[in-house]
């Protein structure tokens, strides 16, 4: 019963209050599991912000996967424009991230250190879903499957991405459905990908005659979306971590800064930005 003299007490008309053996929100989601998974290992305050940036990361790069091997079955079958959407949805999600970022930076290198020794040898660098990613990508690396060798179902997973077609290697495939001469229709798909004279060709045809090709060239310019977006997401990790550490050797035993500014120079779609100079 409503009282009109307390709008406080009065729910909203027609909401289900009575929620005993209904589906809820809390259980729908499974939020007593998420929020109850995180365990800070020291008494610092600035452990919990630490915690959650990396677990809400891998929950997106979660869909980002998601997204990404979809996007790539649909390639495969020539059904490219449910495949734009997905890739566009990436790029969205590349951006919001570099944005959490800003949460992070919030960390300063004295209140990292209060729980610092707490991490061990853990390390982002140890993200089986950001390894399948970049194994989706194309930025393939056997050696990189090493550090889930310990955990057989991760290494599984990531061994799985390193063997099968990149999202870029199933473009490829779909140019010489269509006609072009892009060389060698297989390859060892564990390897990266190295730049092709005959792939540049091909693309530069495309962008030559947009008209006569246009969903090649819209999957084109939504696989520069997802590269652009996700340099962007890499060097504003870079810059974040060398606010909080500097130049130190992180966790993971990497260079830390070093191995980032490396990884930047790296491109996975080469001949996508190659024939913007050869236009």
């Amino acid at each position: 019963m409503t009282d009109p003299k307390n709008p406080s007490t009065n729910a909203p008309e027609g909401a289900h209050l009575d929620l005993a053996g209904e589906m809820s929100y809390g259980e729908y989601l499974g939020l007593d599991a998420l929020l109850s998974a995180q365990h800070p290992l020291s008494d610092a305050h600035d452990e919990m912000l630490f915690i959650i940036q990396h677990q809400t990361t891998e929950l997106w790069m979660k869909l980002m996967l998601h997204e990404l091997r979809a996007a790539r079955a649909c390639v495969a079958r020539d059904a490219l424009s449910p495949a734009f959407k997905m890739l566009a949805r990436v790029s969205r999600i590349f951006a919001l991230q570099v944005h959490a970022w800003d949460a992070l930076a919030t960390l300063t290198p004295s209140e990292y250190l209060t729980f610092r020794g707490k991490l061990g040898k853990s390390s982002g660098f140890q993200s089986h879903q950001y390894r399948m990613i970049e194994f989706v990508l194309g930025n393939k690396n056997p050696v990189m499957v090493r550090p889930h060798a310990h955990h057989a179902v991760r290494a599984k997973a990531v061994r799985g991405e390193l063997e099968a077609p990149s999202l870029y290697d199933e473009a490829l495939r779909l140019l010489s459905r269509r006609g072009f001469d892009v060389g060698p229709a297989e390859r060892d798909w564990t390897l990266a990908y190295e730049r092709s004279e005959a792939v540049e060709r091909a693309w530069m045809a495309v962008y030559r005659d947009p008209a006569a090709h246009w969903d090649l060239y819209e999957l084109a310019e939504k696989l520069v979306d997802l590269e652009d977006s996700f340099r962007v997401w890499r060097f504003r990790h870079l810059t974040t971590v060398e606010r909080i550490i500097g130049f130190k050797r992180g966790t993971g035993g990497t260079q830390g800064v070093g191995y980032l500014q490396g990884m930047l120079g790296t491109k996975l779609f080469p001949e996508l930005w190659d024939v913007r100079t050869a236009l």
